[in-house]
Parts: structure tokens; C-alpha cells; sequence
């Protein structure tokens, strides 16, 4: 069992904030994966992208018997323009898997073909509860019942238009990122911006401590995620074992919690490689890393799109427990230590 190198947790928090603080949807990721770019460039590594937009670098191990691949997406929930109404509003469709509630009253920003950038605030159409009573009442909201009210003063389309804005136009929700002085990291869009820092500072430790994986090792930073096919390109063909650093989801008749790493054993996709898992496992508990065993019902993730991609891999899936996924989540400064000890005891060994 080889010793860890040391990680840096709080280089991990500042740089997991950057990341927070850069805006991401799908389909709009080249400024986060700038941002990556950067660091790795620091740590004097040589990354990549592909021809699709993944960013990617791979680094040499000990062996190359049985290479490996890691990987982790930037892209975030987000939203794009469909329509501008009569009002100067805005409707919109979602990109990733969320329901119209969560983003209620959640302020944004609209990206615009010529550079600019306008906030807004997604609300109901009818969202005066002194005028609309029949809002009061618990139920799911459906498109046409939402909309983007931009804070510029416009009451036209042909107003709107005016700013910029048009049809395709990419929206990001404001992430309102806080670090509480009790260690928890309140955010929109740790899934997956926790995973890749967690991956950017296994790497930094790797760094540091001048130690080599086992085996060769691509570490691969998906832009495509949240629609279904991310790592669907970028994964070298030659890798035996592929495993996707993502969110560890929490809820009823789930172990996971907020202060330690979750292990996938099975998804909507299905189970992942059983002795991926069981290792993940072992190695844990040899490293004393708190985890826990989980099963995610409503899953899927970049390795699995790497598999129906045709990709020849073993795959596992382990990360930070992350509280409320796809909506405004949390997770602790534990979660994301303990998931870079496991990164690292399984690059080592």
C-alpha cells in the first residue's frame, strides 16, 4: 500500500469556487475548461482538447500494462432562450434535468452573440400572489408558465432585440456560492464542479509530491454531461478501467451524507464493474477515507456514455455526497478531502 501524497484542501476550496463562479451551461463550457486549462498548465502539464471540447491530459505511470482513465464534467445545468414575448421576456428551455420549481426566483445570466451579458430573474408568469391566487397551490409548473424577466428596460420583443437578444441565446443560473466558516460549500452546480476539483487536486498532489499513478492515466473533463454524452469521445481506446468522479447523491433510503466520499454500486444505468466497486471499497477503508455504499435510482454518468459510446472499459463511479442534486446544493469540505484521498489511493495503487 503506497503512502498519499499531500493534498492542498484549502487550494481545492479556492479553486472549486472559481470554478462555481464561472459560468458553464451545456454547450457553453470553453471559459471553465479555460480555467482548467490554466491550472494544469501551472502544474506544468501539457493538456489537450478534443475535437468535441473536452479538455484532457494524460500523465505517465509506473505501467502501462492496464492504463486508466478518469473523468469529471464542467458543464452545468443551465438554460437557452426559445422565445422572446410580446412583453421583452424571455421563455426558455432547460438544458439538463431539472424541474421549472427549482429555479424559481433564481437570478441569471443571458449570453449574447455579440459578447454581452444581461441578469434576469426566472419567475411564473403569474407570480403576484395579490393578483394570480390560484399560484397558491403545490403543484409542477409547466414552460409556458415560466419566464426570464431581464433587468433592462424593455417591454417589447423588438426592445429585447435591441439589447442583443435572441432565439439560442445560452442562460446560466446564478450559482450563489457561499463557503461557511463551518466547512460546507453551499452552491447550484456542484454537480460536477466538485468532482473536477477534486480531480485538479489529486493531479496537484500528484504534482508536488513528484509521484507517478500506477498505471498511465488520462484524466478527461467532460463538456457534455448533463444531455447524456460527454465522455462519448476523448477516452483513449486502450483503457482497461474508466471511473467518473461525479456527485454522490443523498436522500430517503440512501447511506450517503455530506461528509464522505459515496461509491456507486448501481444506477439507472445499471451496476458498475464489480471489482472497480469492490476495490474503491477496500481501498477506503485501508486509507481510513469515510464512504459509503450507495444505489442512485434516477443516474447516469459520463462513464456510462463512454460504454453505449462502444468504449472497451471497466467502470466505476465514486464522489463528494452532495445534498438537494439539481437544485441549490451542499456539500462539506470533508466530502471533497475524502474524495481526493480515494482519487489518489486508487492512481496509486
Amino acid at each position: 500500500m503506497r503512502p498519499l501524497p499531500d493534498i492542498r484542501p484549502d487550494l481545492l476550496i479556492e479553486r472549486l469556487e472559481a470554478l462555481l463562479r464561472t459560468p458553464s451551461p451545456t454547450g457553453d463550457t470553453a471559459a471553465a475548461l479555460a480555467v482548467v486549462a490554466g491550472w494544469l498548465e501551472e502544474m506544468g502539464l501539457a493538456p489537450v482538447f478534443t475535437k468535441k471540447g473536452a479538455l484532457t491530459v494524460t500523465i505517465d505511470g509506473e505501467s502501462d500494462a492496464a492504463p486508466r482513465a478518469v473523468t469529471g464534467h464542467v458543464d452545468t445545468l443551465g438554460a437557452i432562450v426559445t422565445q422572446i414575448k410580446p412583453n421583452g421576456r424571455l421563455t426558455f428551455d432547460r438544458l439538463g434535468g431539472y424541474p421549472y420549481y427549482a429555479v424559481n426566483g433564481e437570478y441569471c445570466w443571458v449570453f449574447t452573440a455579440d459578447g454581452q451579458v444581461h441578469t434576469g430573474t426566472a419567475l411564473l408568469v403569474k407570480s403576484s400572489v395579490h393578483v394570480h391566487r390560484e399560484q397558491v397551490r403545490d403543484r409542477e409548473w409547466k414552460i409556458d408558465e415560466v419566464e426570464i424577466r431581464l433587468d433592462a428596460r424593455t417591454t417589447s420583443a423588438d426592445e429585447t432585440r435591441g439589447l442583443g437578444i435572441e432565439v439560442g441565446d445560452m442562460i446560466a443560473w446564478d450559482p450563489r456560492t457561499v463557503v461557511t466558516p463551518t466547512g460546507y460549500v453551499k452552491s447550484r452546480h456542484l454537480d460536477d464542479k466538485a468532482g473536477v476539483a477534486v480531480m485538479v487536486a489529486a493531479l496537484q498532489a500528484l504534482v508536488d509530491g513528484r509521484v507517478q499513478p500506477a498505471q498511465r492515466t488520462t484524466f478527461h473533463f467532460s463538456d457534455f454531461e448533463e444531455v447524456g454524452h460527454g465522455a462519448a469521445t476523448g477516452v483513449p481506446a486502450d483503457v482497461a478501467e474508466l471511473v467518473a468522479v461525479d456527485m454522490g447523491a443523498l436522500g430517503d433510503g440512501l447511506q450517503g451524507n455530506e461528509h464522505a466520499v459515496s461509491i456507486c454500486a448501481k444506477d439507472s444505468g445499471g451496476p458498475y464493474d464489480l471489482g472497480i466497486r469492490r476495490r474503491l471499497a477496500s481501498l477506503a477503508r485501508d486509507y481510513e477515507v469515510p464512504y459509503k455504499l450507495d444505489i442512485y435510482p434516477y443516474y447516469g454518468s459520463d462513464a456510462e456514455a463512454a460504454l453505449r459510446a462502444g468504449g472497451d472499459h471497466r467502470i466505476g463511479l465514486f464522489g463528494p455526497g452532495i445534498d438537494a442534486s439539481h437544485s441549490f446544493e451542499r456539500t462539506h469540505r470533508d466530502a471533497l478531502a475524502a474524495s481526493t484521498r480515494l482519487l489518489l489511493a486508487y492512481l496509486l495503487n
